[in-house]
């Protein structure tokens, strides 16, 4: 089934002008209320892998906001963050305004010509390299990988939860590390998962919003060899991030405990998750503890019957019976969408566009 094509212009208008047709983010409710301007608010966004508790941060200091952060304070965020991912003395980490940032200056700070992409996965990587005129290629197996100059793996994977075993990265780092190639290793949703081995010359973003649930703080970070580190250190600059960034990066950071009792409560709300999904006829794909991805022969009638009662969630063209949820924390949500999923078997109501035959467009990650 296809989406109506005024529900598909509406898309594809909300999504604005920084991005090609179809890869719009996730989180973007403006976009699904152009495209459904009549469903209830508020709306429940599932779209998104960001967690839903968020840390319960205190106000940062007042001078936060009036003076410029000092390097000695940017030096703490990055120890913090070395020590609670317990890094390796010579690791080096590296803060930026979200792991957006950083994935923006890859191809300008690492030129490349031929890029290879572990799919399928998240585009932005693939986006950015394809913008500097590299040649990315989307391939299946690690082993794919070895003769690009760099190679980058979302690990674990966006949108499915897969993950590449540590060895089969090292190997791989060491492979490309002798013709002077690089590894980039995307690990934003790898904070409640058991820590890994990071391959010794290897650059490996992490997120910090997706874990604490504050995506709007913009903090992200990149451990790297020292050499990789300085380059990017000069192209972020002296203050790449704010004063109050830091300041709750520093305090959630170093509170190992909230982050346990979080992966705790993560773990009931998503086996809830699973049910509610199992119970409406979908197979479970994969997932990580942030997000599940479910198929369904008729996701397209799901997601607009979802859509409708105000309930957005993540639908793929290249995977049309594929859906991505994220992780509801209360009984009120997941009530509300055990009723969405369980309302009658019929073919919900389209939008009315007599003669459209525009497939669907949206590629979101």
């Amino acid at each position: 089934m296809r989406l109506s094509g005024k529900v598909e212009r509406a898309l594809e208008r909300a999504e604005g002008g920084d991005f090609a047709p179809g890869e719009a983010h996730g989180g973007d409710l403006a976009l699904a209320r152009a495209a459904f301007p009549a469903a209830p608010e508020p709306w429940l966004d599932l779209s998104t892998g960001v967690s839903p508790y968020s840390y319960p941060f205190r106000a940062p200091p007042p001078e936060s906001w009036s003076r410029l952060p000092a390097g000695a304070e940017l030096a703490a965020l990055e120890g913090a963050a070395a020590a609670s991912w317990r890094l390796a003395p010579e690791s080096r980490v590296v803060a930026a305004p979200g792991t957006q940032a950083i994935i923006s200056w890859l191809p300008h700070l690492f030129p490349a010509r031929r890029v290879g992409v572990l799919g399928f996965t998240y585009f932005e990587h693939a986006r950015v390299w394809a913008a500097s005129g590299a040649a990315v290629s989307i391939v299946d197996d690690v082993g794919q990988l070895e003769d690009k100059d760099v190679a980058v793996i979302v690990n674990p994977n966006n949108p499915d939860g897969r993950i590449v075993a540590p060895d089969r990265l090292r190997a791989l780092a060491d492979t490309l590390q002798r013709r002077g190639k690089l590894l980039v290793v995307d690990e934003a949703f790898a904070d409640f998962l058991p820590p890994g081995v990071r391959p010794p010359r290897a650059l490996v973003l992490r997120s910090f919003g997706k874990a604490y649930g504050l995506p709007g703080l913009r903090l992200g970070f990149a451990i790297a060899p020292a050499d990789m580190a300085l380059k990017l250190r000069a192209a972020l600059g002296c203050w790449p991030v704010s004063g109050a960034a830091i300041a709750i990066g520093v305090e959630a950071l170093c509170d190992s405990a909230w982050l346990a009792a979080t992966r705790e409560k993560l773990a009931a709300d998503a086996a809830s998750l699973d049910a509610i999904l199992a119970a409406a006829g979908f197979t479970a794909l994969g997932g990580t503890p942030l997000f599940r991805l479910a198929a369904a022969p008729d996701a397209p009638r799901r997601f607009q019957a979802l859509a409708e009662a105000g309930i957005w969630v993540r639908r793929f063209e290249a995977r049309p019976d594929w859906l991505r949820f994220a992780i509801p924390n209360s009984e009120a949500d997941r009530a509300r969408l055990r009723a969405a999923l369980d309302a009658p078997n019929k073919k919900p109501r389209l939008f009315s566009d007599p003669g459209s035959e525009k497939s669907s467009s949206l590629k979101c990650f």
